[in-house]
């Protein structure tokens, strides 16, 4: 069974930084594309970041340059490294897996964690 939990996740005020990060288990993480998603109620869920097998990656507009995503396959985690955080970023982020092939779309991911609640105060 698939199984993608995020942790990491809470309160900080603007500018501040946080980590969160996804435990992958039921899944070949090493051949498996991993994204960060994040929604908030009433909205779209929204398209962050993404990492690949072979490590490359991608960004959305919204937060590259503040935001790295990086993975440790030998313990089958993926990371969020947000800095510079801002209000807008308050989310739900909810980590997603895929076989290989490039989406920011949130329908073409196969397995989702259940979220982890990040909040940025000014």
């Amino acid at each position: 069974q698939v199984q993608l939990a995020e942790s990491g996740g809470g309160s900080v005020q603007s500018g501040d930084s946080l980590t969160i990060y996804c435990a992958a288990s039921g899944v070949s993480f090493a051949s498996t594309d991993m994204a960060w998603f994040r929604q908030v109620p009433g909205k779209e869920r929204e398209f962050v970041a993404r990492v690949a097998w072979d490590r490359s990656t991608f960004y959305a507009n919204r937060v590259k340059g503040r935001f790295t995503i990086y993975r440790d396959s030998s313990k089958n985690t993926v990371f969020l490294q947000m800095n510079s955080l801002k209000p807008e970023d308050t989310a739900v982020y909810y980590c997603a897996a895929k076989s290989s092939g490039f989406s920011t779309t949130a329908i073409d991911y196969d397995d989702w964690g259940q979220g982890t609640q990040v909040t940025v105060s000014s």
